[in-house]
């Protein structure tokens, strides 16, 4: 019993034999005051065991994708060496990290006296990334274990926009040798390994979750048909319009710049630094504001109404090296596209917009072409011009769907 209930009976006592009233007071304190102590115990016992709310939780995908799994946990080995420096305050990072195409394991990674620990929360024995439903079951887990008032996701492997499953590009005949430095892009090789843009984009929504940003270490999802498919389930779009060299993102300098609330300026420019003194000098990097996409989309269906009339012309700055290309500055697609400055300025003005932060070397590197020259930089890639046979599926993409 506490010092304040043993001072209440005593006070009772006291007064009972020449106070009647106080009689009665004194059995309704002793009743009551067991059930205040009562009541504060379960409370405080409660309040301990109730789940940590941290104010936000990273959560790394990594499903299986071949052979980037030594790249996978390298960038993992990057995290743990930034969090390990202290970076975290009341975030968490979490990762699924696939170890075989159904199999993965689920970890926090979390700073303690100078060292980044690695705690394996689940081993996910099958799990399928390519089904909705399992994004489902694994966000909810990640919010039952590392509940957050905010969620931010990083997708780390192959890559190929908003190519549907098993849409893969001819080689172009100018391909480097087998032996050239790789590089990455969504899902596996194989068509049971690849995950849909909608599926991901479904997955996140039936969660309830939403993401503060959705970054993408992957080839060419910086795309207006990927950013506009995911519009409505994050805020941002980090990612490259290229492809990006196997290392992916250098976690160890941007991590810290993509917790809390996010730095996208300094993310941009620790990328730029990094790449630009890589043994393979070539990166390009966007953030895409997904408010502002709505407004964009209605600027394109305004020129592409005419398109008719205004028709394409000259080269276009295209963002891979397929031939024919598959993926084009989407900037440069429209600047070729209308020659209507009215409605180009309210394009151009609102794909700035769009595309707040965003910066590159001024090469490219493709593992279909080598090393190819950006000319023109707006921090998007479309299909919208492309005369590639893959692309003929592009017109059930939202973004046609919408701007058309």
């Amino acid at each position: 019993m506490s010092s304040m209930t043993i001072r209440l009976t005593i006070e009772c006592h006291a007064h009972r034999e020449n106070h009647p009233r106080q009689i009665m007071k004194s059995y309704v304190m002793r009743a009551i005051v067991p059930l205040l102590c009562f009541a504060m115990l379960f409370f405080s016992c409660h309040e301990e065991s109730s789940p940590r709310i941290s104010s936000q939780t990273i959560i790394v995908l990594m499903p299986w994708s071949d052979n980037l799994k030594p790249f996978f946990d390298n960038n993992i080995d990057d995290m743990a060496e930034a969090i390990a420096e202290g970076i975290l305050a009341d975030e968490r990072v979490v990762a699924c990290v696939a170890t075989s195409p159904q199999k993965a394991l689920f970890i926090e990674l979390r700073g303690e006296g100078g060292v980044c620990k690695r705690d394996t929360l689940h081993v996910f024995s099958d799990i399928n990334f390519t089904a909705s439903s399992c994004l489902v079951q694994l966000l909810a887990f990640v919010e039952r274990n590392a509940t957050a008032h905010h969620y931010a996701m990083i997708v780390g492997g192959h890559g190929m926009a908003w190519l549907p499953t098993g849409s893969m590009p001819a080689r172009s005949p100018r391909r480097q040798p087998e032996t050239q430095p790789m590089t990455r892009w969504i899902g596996g090789f194989a068509n049971d390994t690849q995950i849909e843009i909608s599926t991901l984009a479904d997955g996140i929504r039936l969660s309830g979750l939403h993401m503060d940003y959705i970054l993408f270490d992957d080839c060419y999802m910086s795309s207006v048909e990927v950013v506009y498919e995911l519009r409505d389930v994050t805020d941002y779009v980090v990612g490259c319009p290229t492809e990006i060299m196997a290392y992916g993102f250098p976690y160890h300098h941007c991590l810290r710049h993509l917790k809390g609330n996010v730095n996208y300026l300094q993310l941009c420019e620790a990328f730029y630094s990094f790449y630009s003194q890589y043994k393979i000098p070539c990166g390009a990097i966007s953030v895409t504001d997904c408010g502002q996409l709505d407004a964009l989309a209605e600027a394109a269906r305004a020129i592409n109404s005419r398109a008719e009339e205004i028709g394409p012309k000259g080269d276009i700055q295209a963002t891979d090296g397929f031939n024919p290309p598959l993926f084009y500055d989407l900037g440069d697609t429209f600047r070729h596209l209308c020659t209507d400055t009215i409605l180009l300025g309210i394009f151009m003005k609102q794909l700035e917009k769009a595309v707040p932060f965003k910066t590159s070397t001024d090469y490219y590197f493709s593992s279909y072409g080598g090393y190819q020259k950006i000319n023109h930089f707006s921090g998007l890639n479309t299909s919208q011009s492309s005369i590639n046979p893959v692309a003929s599926s592009w017109i059930f993409t939202k973004w046609y769907q919408d701007t058309h």
